[in-house]
């Protein structure tokens, strides 16, 4: 049975109605133990879990983070942005909630299959190019008249803000953003059919003085390769697969070809910075290492073990004589 949950001013108000008469509390059983009938809307299908949804904010709360540091970086001003709401709801209601003429750009996220919506409310956009050219920041809304420069720039701020997606979106599948088109009228872009159930982001923006929405529009096409790894049970999935055979041996070789620094160290000695400055050709350091006490050997700085110094084939040799107990913090 499902149930709906109260936020705590909704309880305060019906508690505050029970407590002033204004509601009665035998009318509320009674009301309950009625037998109610739910309207769903075939048109609004939901075709996205709770999970999901709160899976896909999460991705984008991170997006969100990645966008403010790459605007701020790029604009050199105040930026702030952050995700306002995560919905899913008909394409067809998506475009008719944006303004008619606005900033749209449209990119396609290989391997996926489908494209996804970037709107970008027109006072954004212009505030952005407006810093870009040196300006303070500042927005106006022209949008039926962009230039070809205007488009050019806009477009390219976009595409490489847009490559932040990749990121965000790494743990849970690889895409390469593409920007495939830019539009400013929303009626000239057909995406998927109207009644095609898309996810909706909406985050909001800050730039300097300026405020306004960026919309992120993913129909559900495009995530349904992937939609059960926004699920719990695939971030809480812990289970390893364990490791070919094959791949085991090889990396056994590698490890046992890998080269490693062998140090044998003669002694050592404490000088004071007035004598090691005045260190001339010919003058003798005494060490601390005692003649007839075996040296340390270190493998890769780190002492293992214990030797004897002489000649083997007329060159300088080490002869191990034991190995060093707790060298590397582990008894060997």
């Amino acid at each position: 049975m499902s149930s709906e949950v109260l936020s705590q001013s909704e309880i305060d108000a019906l508690l505050s109605a029970l407590s002033t008469g204004e509601m009665d509390a035998d009318e509320l059983k009674k009301e309950q133990s009625e037998k109610k009938v739910k309207v769903y809307d075939f048109k609004r299908a939901l075709r996205f879990s709770k999970d999901q949804i709160r899976s896909l904010t999460r991705i984008h709360e991170n997006f969100a983070r990645l966008l403010t540091t790459f605007f701020s970086a790029q604009l050199r001003t105040y930026v702030q942005i952050s995700v306002a709401s995560a919905d899913q709801i008909p394409y067809e209601e998506f475009i008719r909630s944006i303004p008619k003429m606005t900033i749209l750009n449209v990119f396609e996220v290989p391997p996926l299959d489908g494209r996804i919506l970037m709107e970008v409310n027109p006072n954004i956009a212009y505030a952005m190019m407006d810093r870009l050219m040196g300006g303070k920041g500042s927005s106006i809304n022209k949008v039926e008249n962009l230039t070809e420069i205007e488009t050019k720039i806009m477009s390219a701020t976009f595409e490489r803000a847009f490559e932040n997606f990749r990121e965000a979106w790494s743990t849970i599948a690889e895409m390469d953003p593409l920007l495939a088109d830019f539009e400013v009228n929303p009626q000239f872009l057909q995406m998927v059919s109207p009644n095609e159930t898309v996810v909706v982001i909406s985050l909001n923006t800050t730039i300097g003085e300026t405020s306004g929405m960026i919309n992120i529009c993913i129909p559900h096409v495009v995530l349904e390769p992937i939609i059960p790894k926004l699920s719990v049970h695939y971030w809480m999935q812990t289970d390893k697969k364990g490791r070919e055979p094959e791949l085991i041996a090889k990396l056994e070789r590698n490890i046992q070809n890998a080269e490693v620094p062998v140090i044998c160290e003669l002694g050592s000695s404490d000088i004071a910075i007035q004598d090691f400055l005045s260190l001339d050709v010919g003058d003798v350091i005494e060490l601390t290492q005692v003649i007839d006490q075996p040296l340390i050997i270190k493998i890769g700085d780190i002492p293992k073990f214990l030797g004897q110094p002489g000649k083997m084939n007329k060159k300088l040799a080490i002869q191990i004589l034991d190995t060093v107990k707790g060298g590397d913090g582990v008894d060997e």
